[in-house]
This record gives structure tokens, C-alpha cells and sequence, in this order.
């Protein structure tokens, strides 16, 4: 965990007032229904390569009803895909690489999960870059809930291609 993780105080966060909510993540991110993992972003500070988001899981959400059914969990894998959303929505507004680019999961490691997400509970996901650039980008992300570590996992994106250009493919 970074520094940066372990000093930001995130009850100082809006988070009833986002800085970025889902219609604008929609305008970057490409994922639609089920696989919109970030309901808002709260803090971008591109100087610190730091964004912090966050995912209110439903009760009506797809996974509830198979994952555990009588004590549903989210998954771990959807929450490394809520951190590759948050990392990957960094990268394209901040504009790292070509504008229109579309970031796709490189790489999933050192992922640790600590304790349940259970629907109606809110995920919050600080990320911080461990190595931003144009080509590869990689953030170490912690997600809490209720003020305790829910996992932890660093995610690599790789640049996929222009997104005009792979949607007419």
C-alpha cells in the first residue's frame, strides 16, 4: 500500500457530490449495464497520479442471486474489473495516451481479498500509479468498506487500439 493510500482521509470526500458521476464515466469508459462497475469518482489528482471512485452494489445487480445465494458476495473478479474501470478512466481523461484510445486489462496481480462486499454496501476504490504511460499504464488499487480493507490489487492496462477504429472492425 502506498503512502499516499495510507494518508489520504477519504470522510474528507464528497461522495454524495461526485466530481465525475456515471453519465461522465459513460463518455470515457466504454462498459454498459452489467458491466459498469464505478457509480462516481470523487478525487483526480494528476499531479499524484491518485483517483478515488467508488461502486454502490445493488440488491438487483446480476451476481446476487448466483454468488453465494443466501449470503451473496460481489465477486473478486468484478471488483478487479471496478479497479481496471477506475484506472482505465484515469488514463483516457487525463489524457495519458492518443485521445479516443481504448484501454483494455493487461494484467491482474498481487490481488488480495480481505473481506465480503455485500449488496447495498459501497465500495470505495483509491488508485494510485505505480507507472503511467502512453503504451502501459499500471495503479496499485485498495477498495474499503465501512472504513476496513476490502482487497487490494495492482492492474495493468494496455492500449488497445483507437476505440472509432475497433468499434468499425
Amino acid at each position: 500500500m502506498s503512502s499516499e493510500q495510507l494518508t489520504l482521509d477519504l470522510t474528507a470526500l464528497d461522495f454524495d457530490h461526485p466530481v465525475v458521476n456515471l453519465e461522465a464515466i459513460r463518455g470515457v469508459n466504454p462498459q454498459r449495464y452489467e458491466m459498469e462497475m464505478l457509480s462516481g469518482i470523487v478525487h483526480i489528482d494528476p499531479q499524484k497520479h491518485l483517483i478515488v471512485g467508488f461502486k454502490d452494489t445493488r440488491h438487483d445487480e446480476f451476481w446476487v442471486r448466483g454468488h453465494m445465494p443466501g449470503f451473496p458476495l460481489l465477486p473478486g473478479v468484478l471488483m478487479c474489473e471496478a479497479a481496471a474501470q477506475l484506472c482505465a478512466y484515469y488514463f483516457t481523461s487525463q489524457s495519458v495516451g492518443a485521445p479516443g484510445s481504448l484501454v483494455g486489462l493487461g494484467a491482474i496481480d498481487d490481488a488480495r481479498f480481505h473481506r465480503p462486499v455485500r449488496p447495498g454496501k459501497r465500495l470505495i476504490l483509491v488508485g494510485t500509479g505505480v507507472k503511467v504511460h502512453r503504451r502501459l499504464t499500471k495503479f496499485h488499487v485498495l477498495g474499503t468498506v465501512d472504513g476496513e480493507k476490502a482487497f487490494e490489487v495492482v492492474v495493468s492496462g494496455v492500449v488497445l487500439g483507437r476505440l472509432e477504429e475497433l468499434r468499425g472492425a
